[in-house]
């Protein structure tokens, strides 16, 4: 086995291999550890990824940042020096690390000199193994993760939230429509006992990827088998399945955001159809072909917005297509106005060849320019895992050639014809309206200070007349 993987390393090593970045040496050691190794051709530097299956989305409304604090508590330190004795070792070994948790994994992405690419794996291994959770190392833990999060979780803040105004609009629309938690997750009542469990259930060998990119030790498949290979399988742990729209939204909803301000946003969202075949090939096209669209209309045409745009999001099991663009407030009715003219104009007339073709080509050419170093190619291996397979991640210029204009209509008008979310954020008042909400204000202190005047009058008066007459004196 050590040889045959010392061969292919080998065989990794041939420029013709190091160029084509979509080939690479993938396989699993005996415990289930997934390794792909990919020779780059940046000498003196790897770039190394371990993928863990575990992220937000794995636990509910109440628990959702454990993944996210377990990840910081392992930088907490291995032995008597702590995390500063942690940070020492990598330092002194020319290497830089730093850890991510999203809703769907939990990645640890290091930087290193290529002559030190065992000694840092063997810290992430000691990292992984040997850290201790105590109590203040988990207080500290929190604190980070509070203050990443957006510190102090107010009860005004929590007020906002449940009231959907401390949201921006899609993670608002989530929440309307039970993709999303409504609160922001809490740390302070996680326990050691349940760090302890996640790191015990999902930090094992068969649910993890080691990616390693560039100038690549020889010895390294012999040193992974060795080291790496020494981590106890578990059973697996099932995640749960994503959630799926399971109420109702209103079709337009206003949100005040700030107190203050003549700005505003404009958001159309609407769920993406499921499509067979080529879904994000032909998604990631339109949106490009959407954001062209709003840009000529919004931006050239009518001068409404300078920067208009079409996104993707992820929320839960469901993707959405959201066309989006800044704004004055006052000129709210008019880019409404335009949206509608450019849905209607699309789905009456369909994608323009013309267009269509330019920005396919552009997005396959980008194909050539995006990937450009070890660690950009070690975060595409990272984003892509999903595509891997018989040893080759999927080619995505190729995967855009082969949507068509057909295909892309088809698609545009199963979105289009969606009445979708209309969601409007905008400051609580405008500039003209604070003013004459001053000016009322001081009208009416005004007005009140002249009617307290004119009654101190009124009662000066009547007292006057009250008064008994005293007769003059002797």
């Amino acid at each position: 086995m050590r040889c045959l993987l010392f061969a292919c390393l080998l065989l990794g090593s041939l420029p013709s291999f190091a160029l084509d970045r979509f080939q690479v040496e993938g396989y699993t050691l005996p415990n289930g550890l997934q390794l792909l190794l990919k020779p780059g051709m940046d000498r003196g530097h790897v770039a190394i990824r371990l993928v863990v299956g575990v992220g937000l989305d794995d636990f509910g409304c109440a628990d959702k940042e454990l993944p996210h604090l377990l990840e910081h508590l392992l930088f907490s330190g291995i032995d008597a020096t702590g995390e500063g004795g942690l940070e020492e070792r990598m330092q002194a070994l020319g290497g830089e690390w730093n850890a991510y948790t999203s809703n769907a994994d939990t990645t640890f992405v290091i930087e290193a000199p290529a002559k030190n690419q065992r000694k840092v794996l063997d810290l992430l291994l000691a990292l992984l193994t040997q850290t201790r959770f105590d109590d203040n190392a988990i207080n500290a833990a929190k604190q980070v993760v509070e203050r990443e999060d957006g510190g102090h979780y107010s009860h005004l803040q929590r007020w906002l939230d449940r009231q959907d105004l401390g949201h921006t609009a899609s993670n608002q629309l989530a929440v309307e429509l039970g993709l999303k938690c409504p609160e922001r997750a809490q740390v302070d009542h996680l326990t050691r006992e349940q760090l302890e469990d996640v790191r015990n259930a999902w930090y094992a060998p068969n649910n993890m990827t080691l990616i390693v990119v560039g100038d690549l030790d020889r010895l390294l498949p012999a040193y992974l088998e060795r080291a790496y290979g020494e981590l106890e399988a578990v059973d697996p742990t099932d995640h749960p399945p994503l959630p799926e729209i399971k109420a109702t939204a209103a079709h337009e909803r206003t949100l005040s955001h700030g107190l203050v301000g003549n700005g505003a946003k404009l958001h159309w969202l609407v769920p993406e159809p499921v499509l067979e075949d080529q879904h994000d090939e032909t998604f990631d096209l339109l949106k490009d072909y959407l954001d062209w669209a709003l840009y000529r209309q919004m931006r050239l045409a009518h001068s409404l917005s300078y920067g208009p745009s079409a996104e993707r999001e992820v929320f839960g099991g469901v993707g959405f297509m959201s066309l989006n663009a800044d704004l004055e407030r006052d000129d709210l009715p008019a880019a409404k106005q335009v949206l509608e003219e450019l849905k209607a104009g699309l789905l009456k007339d369909g994608l323009n060849v013309e267009t269509f073709n330019r920005l396919k080509q552009a997005a396959i050419a980008r194909q050539a320019w995006a990937v450009q170093g070890n660690s950009a190619l070690a975060d595409y291996y990272w984003g892509a895992l999903g595509d891997f397979q018989n040893g080759r991640f999927a080619d995505p210029a190729r995967d855009l050639q082969g949507v068509t204009l057909e295909e892309a209509n088809r698609a545009m008008r199963s979105l289009l014809l969606q009445p979708g979310y209309l969601r409007i954020e905008k400051p609580l008042v405008s500039d003209d309206e604070l003013i004459w909400l001053v000016a009322g204000m001081l009208g009416l202190l005004v007005l009140g200070l002249l009617a307290w005047r004119l009654r101190r009058k009124i009662s000066r008066r009547r007292g006057r007349a009250c008064s008994p007459h005293r007769p003059p004196g002797r």
